[in-house]
């Protein structure tokens, strides 16, 4: 299956992909609406809900606007190289986890993210300096 028919064919079987499918691929986070599927012998993540998949949207581009400086860029303006995205993404997911409960691993980027907005009263008002410091503990590259 050649690229432009793999891509039609998952906007087909997928009206809302995943933001932070990586990280639920690589078993570093899961997500209650989350599902997984696969379409041409290629695994993919699709979101049950509309809110947590616009929830999750808005963090993927508040992290990628936040981690500029930690992933040794001056600005992000395309895709992230997959060692990059992935130590934003898991990073920034653990560094959330920590500062909502005191906890490593994400069981439910979804609940995760309804805590953090309960608590700092956004995902713009969550504090990003401190999730970029944590991100880099937590995620090492292989």
């Amino acid at each position: 299956m050649d690229e432009t028919a793999y891509r039609q064919a998952l906007k087909a079987a997928i009206p809302r992909n995943c933001p932070f499918e990586k990280t639920i691929l690589t078993h570093c986070a899961a997500c209650t609406e989350a599902e997984k599927h696969n379409i041409a012998e290629r695994e993919v993540v699709s979101c049950n809900s509309s809110l947590a998949h616009e929830r999750c949207n808005r963090l993927r581009e508040l992290l990628r606007q936040n981690f500029v400086f930690a992933l040794g860029k001056l600005h992000i303006d395309g895709p992230l190289p997959h060692a990059r995205e992935m130590r934003m993404q898991c990073g920034g997911m653990r560094g959330i986890q920590f500062l909502v409960d005191g906890g490593n691993d994400v069981s439910d980027v979804s609940e995760l993210l309804a805590m953090a907005v309960n608590r700092y009263g956004g995902l713009e008002e969550l504090p990003f300096s401190e999730i970029v410091q944590l991100a880099n503990g937590y995620y090492k590259a292989r």
